[in-house]
């Protein structure tokens, strides 16, 4: 492994994640609150919703009560006033069920004067969630959009139909109090409606689009499911103002100065990068092919998320799946690297944020016996890069605005 080369790629993560952590970003956008003359409740949803929360309690001062649900591992202590909660991520499971139910409860019976200060980040699809069919369908039909490469619009256009709180439910639930939302956006381009799919903004999508999405993938249904699916969602919700705040972009462009500052000329190629996980990797390391021998230190930037298709039982994430991809095209190339992280900290059901690859780890993958190519058929780059020291552990940053990848050349 060339240590320059990871030591850089350590420094670019720390300073491009740092630069979206939510909490100067929910002080922000409270400038801007102006809750009723009634009572002021809480409710945080998604990866970065005890970090969003923990500032807005800061800011306001106070609550008159609230809760935050967020992925096991992710409350990082107590909330005044505020029940913290874990869940399941990226499948629902009965604590989501049973946190979203106690958060329906909170905004039960609230007035016109009452209002709902509404935190939500990223993966909040699966933590924030009170199925309208029964529990383990659901979850069984997450696994299938998981397993099948759908996109995140794929995957939010059929769950808000399931859901009692997706697709702008929350949002009515609330009603008639007011409902001041915070978004982190985890999705490229933003959109409101599908970001943790679109609790408190009305929905875009419609029945036949999430008709075409189980029909593209051949999604195993109940009758009650494709009912479900035939039921149209709100499209017009008069009690909701939202804010937008932090975004892949500026993932990148935080990137972008980090590399800057250590002597790499940034080149940002897309912060919509949507592909499959492995074919982003292979074309990450074609680049930086073409430009060895150049002379120049060059960085190429891409954000976005990409996607994994399961033809194996291994064990990784989109991130490690990405930087494992790039390695074959590195093979022997002196001063080359590829990396890839989850800016939430976590990829995939795994310890890990992303991984490292250089020109070095095809030899290092070799002496350990593996071959690069039959892994990524089981899909298990967490393995072989933990068995070359490839890959990347940030724990739990707090924040959540998609991935970013990098490609290093020395020159």
């Amino acid at each position: 492994m060339d240590q320059t080369l990871r030591a850089h790629a350590e420094k670019i993560l720390q300073g491009s994640i740092e630069a979206v952590l939510p909490d100067q970003a929910v002080r922000r956008a409270l400038q801007s609150f102006a809750p009723g003359t009634g009572r002021t409740i809480l409710v945080a949803a998604g990866k970065a919703a005890w970090q969003m929360a923990h500032a807005a309690a800061q800011t306001l001062g106070r609550v008159d009560g609230g809760i935050v649900i967020t992925k096991y591992g992710h409350v990082q202590g107590e909330i005044p006033g505020v029940c913290c909660r874990e869940a399941g991520h990226p499948v629902p499971d009965e604590n989501s069920f049973a946190a979203t139910a106690g958060a329906l409860e909170l905004v039960r019976g609230l007035t016109a004067e009452d209002t709902v200060l509404f935190l939500l980040s990223g993966g909040g699809s699966a933590l924030f969630e009170k199925p309208l069919l029964d529990g383990g369908e659901l979850q069984e039909i997450t696994r299938q959009l998981l397993a099948c490469g759908a996109d995140i619009v794929e995957m939010n256009t059929v769950r808000k139909r399931l859901s009692a709180v997706k697709g702008g439910r929350f949002a009515q639930a609330c009603a008639p109090a007011r409902v001041f939302s915070i978004v982190l956006s985890d999705i490229l381009g933003d959109p409101l409606d599908m970001i943790a799919s679109g609790p408190a903004y009305p929905d875009s999508s419609t029945c036949a689009d999430a008709q075409a999405v189980a029909a593209k993938y051949g999604l195993v249904l109940s009758a009650q499911a494709k009912a479900l699916l035939a039921q149209e969602t709100p499209k017009t919700l008069d009690n909701v103002t939202t804010q937008i705040t932090g975004s892949v972009r500026e993932l990148c462009a935080a990137a972008a100065r980090e590399c800057e500052a250590l002597g790499y000329r940034p080149v940002l190629l897309t912060d919509r990068l949507c592909c499959q996980a492995r074919e982003a990797g292979s074309f990450l390391a074609s680049i930086l092919r073409t430009h060895a021998g150049s002379g120049r230190r060059l960085a190429f930037i891409a954000g976005g998320e990409t996607v994994v298709r399961l033809t194996g039982s291994g064990l990784g994430g989109r991130n490690q799946e990405l930087a494992l991809a790039a390695a074959p095209g590195l093979a022997g190339l002196d001063g080359a690297a590829v990396f890839s992280v989850g800016s939430d900290g976590t990829d995939g059901p795994t310890d890990a944020a992303g991984g490292y690859v250089d020109g070095r780890t095809m030899d290092a993958l070799r002496r350990q016996g593996l071959d690069v190519f039959s892994v990524l058929q089981d899909n298990d780059a967490y393995h072989a890069l933990d068995a070359v020291g490839g890959l990347i552990r940030t724990g739990p940053t707090g924040t959540n605005v998609n991935d970013v990848a990098v490609a290093l050349l020395e020159g």
